[in-house]
């Protein structure tokens, strides 16, 4: 029987160990060293002597152990031994051993139900069946494949491959579905394009489309220091499509709600925009901009967290995503590693080394931004590994979402605001609310009822002005109509007062009216430049001298004379 809350294992320079999950947060003392433990009865399985393993994976029903150690060579120049090795989790036998030079993807990949496990071997990813390594049930060539992803779910298995572009021909992604590899139309889709150096393949949870993040090592137009990055939609119906980003930048994080109908992406320049995008690679709703790197589904799909970690100040915004409704907005400070509870309540932040190696440490929230624990690694200690204990998909029945913060035993933590530099010959001077970028609120970009598509970027500008326009002109309309508003009647010398706006019917006429006014106009400005104490020009006061006359002259003018 499963434990009624997750554990979590801890991994440090003070060991390796296991606390119990909310609400208790106790350390759990039935582990005094883990080998392989079954952690229902708490027995010990097996204990393997590997001491220069770096990695190990489990299947994803734990019936096999996967292991890698780096690959060496003997100084003769012979050789090295296998250094992947798959042990049987029941018995602790070793079922299989390869040579797996690099440590980039050196896990084999299987199925959910294991009936499938791929590796991928100089152009081509082998398959086997059944957790048999001995037999090579299937292949997959092509020409410098270089990266394999296989769908989640059960049967029927797909598989998304990448070959990367050379000598002018594109980059492609291709699906396919297992074991149909053969002949021209074998493919259920294809993707291909231009500027990509390497690509990162998300599956959505029903296996029925793949997102593909293409990305460059360099940006060759200098605007980013990242690279360039474009996002790719591929079904497995055979669609394709590139989704449109409206903001140039980066694409920091791309994530698949667990329905596998609607993704966000985080992307653009800071501060960043994310974005909710439907099957058809449409926006339904856009969070606006803010300082954020990463997004963060629950397991039931009905929270996301966006935030920024890393080189950001860890603020996170935790959003109800049916009603698209802000819930909290928790700081979680200088944290390198986030990950949601399989409960779908509570979510685990830490600050773990060697990314940072001060302030070590982790923190168990609720999504309502309540703190409930926290564990701080004495200064002299490191935290390297944290992870909750995983759980198959409805051990955990989804809840109605509370905007209430929950109670808790700890005190709430204010973030620490840091105060703006500000140089030397400001200090003493009023601060200004200048920013540096303009924000953008969220919106709904859902179609209204009676329009097709939801309005563009460019257009809920132009609509914005139009509106801003109309209730202007509006406004207006209401001062003039309105008696207490009345215009000051303007003095006597006043070119405005003096010039009615009229037509005489007679163009040459017209045109020398015109030009009179313009003088008018520009004598005007000169005089109210002395009124303010400008010393004027011998021509300008020249002209100033010849306002009665040019004001006759207007006169006449317009009377016909």
């Amino acid at each position: 029987m499963a434990p009624s809350t997750p554990l979590l294992t801890v991994r440090g320079s003070e060991g390796l160990y296991m606390v119990n999950g909310p609400p208790h947060f106790t350390e759990s003392t039935v582990f005094p060293r883990i080998n392989i433990f079954n952690v229902t009865n708490k027995g010990l399985l097996h204990s393997f002597d590997l001491p220069k393993a770096v990695c190990l994976e489990f299947s994803p029903k734990n019936t096999v152990l996967a292991t890698w150690q780096p690959y060496t060579t003997s100084k003769d120049g012979t050789a090295g031994t296998p250094n992947l090795q798959l042990y049987d989790v029941k018995t602790g036998t070793c079922l299989k051993s390869f040579i797996q030079k690099k440590g980039q993807n050196w896990c084999p990949s299987w199925s959910d139900d294991e009936i499938i496990c791929a590796r991928n071997v100089s152009n081509e990813v082998h398959f086997f069946e059944n957790n048999n390594f001995n037999t090579i049930t299937n292949k997959l060539h092509l020409q410098k494949i270089n990266d394999f992803v296989l769908s989640p779910g059960p049967q029927p298995y797909k598989v998304a491959v990448y070959v990367p572009g050379s000598k002018g021909a594109p980059s492609f992604v291709r699906l396919y579905q297992y074991p149909n590899f053969d002949g021209p139309h074998a493919a259920l889709a294809n993707k291909s394009f231009f500027k990509a150096d390497k690509v990162t393949m998300l599956w959505n949870k029903k296996a029925t489309a793949v997102l593909v993040i293409a990305s460059t090592e360099v940006d060759k137009t200098g605007a980013s220091y990242y690279g360039e990055q474009t996002l790719h939609y591929i079904a497995t119906n055979g669609e394709s499509a590139v989704v449109q980003l409206p903001k140039n930048g980066p694409i920091y994080d791309v994530v698949w709600n667990s329905s596998s109908t609607e993704f966000c992406a985080v992307y653009g320049f800071m501060p960043a925009k994310a974005t909710i995008f439907n099957l058809k690679c449409d926006p339904v709703f856009d969070f606006g901009t803010g300082p954020r790197n990463a997004a963060y589904y629950s397991p039931h799909g009905h929270i996301l967290v966006l935030a920024g970690f890393g080189n950001l100040r860890g603020q996170m915004e935790v959003w109800d995503v049916k009603n698209y409704k802000l819930i909290s907005k928790p700081v979680a400070s200088d944290s390198t590693f986030f990950a949601w509870c399989p409960d779908g309540e509570h979510i685990l932040t830490a600050t773990c080394a060697p990314r940072l190696r001060v302030n070590n440490g982790y923190k168990i929230w609720h999504y309502t931004g309540s703190v409930l624990h926290k564990y701080d690694v004495p200064s002299n200690a490191e935290l390297w590994q944290i992870s909750w204990q995983p759980f198959l998909d409805g051990i955990f029945p989804k809840k109605a979402i509370t905007y209430q913060a929950v109670p808790s035993d700890l005190p709430s933590e204010e973030p620490k605001t840091a105060t703006a530099y500000r140089p030397p010959a400001l200090r003493n001077k009023p601060i200004t609310n200048s920013k540096l970028h303009e924000e953008e609120p969220p919106q709904n970009m859902k179609p209204q009822p009676g329009n097709d598509k939801p309005l563009s970027k460019t257009a809920l500008k132009n609509q914005r002005k139009h509106e801003a326009k109309k209730a202007a002109k509006q406004e207006a309309r209401s001062d003039k109509s309105s008696p207490d508003s009345a215009p000051t009647p303007a003095p006597e010398s006043s070119a405005q007062k003096t010039v009615p706006q009229s037509t005489s019917g007679d163009p040459e006429r017209d045109k020398k009216i015109k030009n009179l006014k313009k003088k008018l106009k520009a004598i005007e400005q000169l005089k109210e430049q002395a009124a303010t104490g400008k010393q004027l020009e011998k021509n300008q006061l020249e002209k100033i001298q010849k306002e009665k006359a040019l004001l006759q002259e207007l006169e006449n003018l317009e009377l016909g004379i």
